[in-house]
């Protein structure tokens, strides 16, 4: 069976360019994880290599599958000269490698925390995961894996992340188009919530 990760990191590039850096990060137990950087004008694009090497498996399964389950890496852009936003490479790291560690699925409309700024004084800790198939289109393979999704990243300050759990991914959602929010913006407000 062909090694996903060189399939995924082709996928990225035909996409979004040329890296202008990469930083790798390996947790105790979990495969390596690579997040790539790729700059386009004002927005700073920062992408996971690694969480697809292996399927997100069923929590409560006995064994996990080595082939079947979905797979997916992590996307997040933010517009650049407006935060420290380099040091964003260790919680993406720490949320691609989630469910190696801890078991979960990531999945749209789910939300995701690393219980510390995503970055030194950004004013979120969590995001929200959107719909894929916008920025990078999904990565079909040979069967019987499954595709490889590209996952946008959706940055949460903690009231909007609160209101989240109570009115759902989609309710939040709509608030931000609603209200025309910026949300490549690293230090941006939260959302209007009444």
């Amino acid at each position: 069976m062909a090694d996903v990760l060189p399939l995924v990191e082709a996928r990225l590039r035909s996409a979004l360019g040329e890296p202008d850096a990469r930083a790798a990060v390996t947790f105790l137990g979990t495969d390596r994880i690579e997040v790539l950087r790729f700059t386009e004008g004002d927005v700073v694009r920062y992408a996971t290599l690694g969480m697809s090497a292996q399927p997100m498996g069923d929590p409560t399964a006995v064994l996990a599958d080595p082939v079947k389950g979905p797979r997916a890496e992590l996307l997040m852009s933010v517009r650049s000269g407006l935060a420290d936003t380099g040091k964003v490479l260790r919680p993406l790291a720490v949320l691609a490698a989630s469910p190696q560690v801890e078991g979960v699925v990531v999945a749209p409309g789910a939300s995701l925390d690393v219980g510390e700024p995503l970055w030194p004084g950004a004013p979120f800790t969590s995001v929200l995961v959107a719909e894929p198939g916008g920025l990078v289109e999904d990565l079909e393979l040979d069967e019987p894996l499954d595709p490889v999704h590209f996952l946008p990243l959706l940055p949460m300050t903690p009231n909007e992340a609160a209101w989240k759990r109570v009115h759902g991914a989609q309710a939040l959602q709509e608030r931000w188009l609603t209200n025309g929010t910026d949300l490549r913006d690293p230090s941006r407000k939260s959302v209007p919530l009444e």
